[in-house]
């Protein structure tokens, strides 16, 4: 009887190692699966607890304010069933049938397989409640009214589940689902219509976010990362940097930081391969192509000296960038967009996370030059390293200076 009573404890033990081991892997794919949805960057304010909630999104109608999405009952998700969950992330429809709006990317959760959405519920719930309430949005009538909703998901939602294509590689299927489904990255890359829809006939065609421009990522080779290789793409997705090709900046930055570089190598390199496969989208900003580099010192006077002052000991006056490649100005299309969206971005806010290596941080000049003095400077760098021979306006640098405030 002993012997039989051992052998019982040991199955029972090893039953209860194997529900452990079960549930640590379901976390981890959970844990995975919400960093590849970059859930923390929508859900979480500066400074603030992770995915308690209250990031502001402007739209041309108002503002939107993110929910707490912590296992909080009373102001976050813990009350929530799986049914109720599933149902927000792929129908846009959540408790008690609240309806909520495209800017909350359910149009590209709706891709996602069930299992994957409660791997990100089991994952979520695992963590420490915060109680705090939602912020009211800030939008008027008709906007406000949630019911039409309804009428919007008939016209634009496909809640399709992502369908593997058998005639393309299983790596090329893994970058389409991650692109179209947790990454959403036609959400910020693809134009908008009057009625906030993405374009499907122009996917991943760039568009402007915030002030941001979200470039054209198809697979255009002017327009596009047609011209990438694809090591370099994936690389891209990682340390957000391609020399002579692409530095991340702004919300792209985040991405990166929050989501892309926690993916693994194979992911990475799957969305490299679709995203090098799209149908190519021939509009946006264009790669700078043949940039003929006039003499230091000329140019405007003021935007020639703060460059001197200010950017030449990086960037230098070819723009090859010196000490590190990811200083390289020639071939950005930062350098070559009229509006310098991006750019005064930049010149605003600075560049780099706080641990980002010294090679890759750039500072901060929007409490160091007036809007007059950032004008010139832009319009300078536009004129030197970039093809359109634009110039900036005052004005257009307060009012990105306003925008990068909020």
């Amino acid at each position: 009887m002993k012997l039989i009573s051992n052998l019982l404890l040991l199955a029972s033990a090893a039953l209860l190692a194997q529900a452990a081991y079960a549930q640590d892997d379901s976390l981890a794919k959970g844990e995975y699966l919400t960093r590849a949805a970059n859930c923390v960057a929508c859900h979480t304010v500066s400074g603030g607890e992770p995915f308690a909630g209250g990031v502001e999104f402007k739209l041309p109608f108002g503002s939107l304010f993110s929910p707490n999405i912590t296992p909080d009952t009373q102001t976050g998700i813990g009350a929530w069933t799986d049914d109720e969950f599933v149902s927000a992330l792929q129908t846009g429809v959540g408790r008690d049938g609240k309806h909520y709006y495209p800017a909350f990317p359910y149009t590209s959760y709706s891709k996602m397989s069930r299992d994957d959405i409660l791997a990100i519920k089991g994952y979520l719930d695992s963590l420490e409640p915060v109680e705090q309430a939602p912020r009211e949005n800030q939008i008027g009538f008709p906007f406000n009214q949630r019911w039409g909703m309804v009428f919007w998901n008939l016209l634009f939602l496909n809640d399709e589940l992502f369908q593997a294509d058998s005639q393309r590689s299983a790596e090329w299927n893994r970058g389409k689902y991650l692109v179209e489904g947790p990454g959403h990255c036609g959400e910020c890359h693809t134009p908008r219509n009057l009625f906030q829809a993405v374009s499907s006939d122009r996917s991943l065609a760039g568009n402007l976010l915030q002030g941001w421009n979200a470039y054209n990522i198809s697979a255009d080779p002017v327009h596009g990362i047609g011209a990438w290789p694809t090591d370099v793409l994936a690389g891209y997705l990682k340390d957000g940097a391609a020399p002579g090709l692409g530095l991340s900046s702004g919300p792209m930055a985040e991405v990166v930081e929050n989501s892309l570089r926690h993916l693994t190598d194979a992911d990475r390199q799957a969305i490299a391969v679709f995203l090098k496969g799209s149908a190519p989208r021939s509009e946006g900003v264009p790669r700078p192509q043949q940039v003929t580099l006039a003499e230091p010192g000329s140019g405007n006077a003021l935007g020639n000296k703060l460059f001197a002052e200010a950017c030449a000991s990086c960037h230098r006056w070819d723009g090859t960038g010196n000490q590190s490649q990811t200083a390289m100005l020639l071939g950005l299309k930062t350098v070559n967009d009229p509006a310098a969206s991006n750019l005064l971005g930049i010149l605003l806010s600075g560049h780099g996370a706080a641990d980002a290596p010294v090679d890759r941080l750039m500072p901060s000049f929007g409490t160091i030059y007036n809007d007059q003095e950032l004008a010139a400077l832009s319009s300078f760098m536009l004129q030197r390293f970039g093809e359109s021979d634009a110039q900036v306006s005052v004005p257009a640098v307060a009012k990105r200076r306003t925008e990068s405030l909020h």
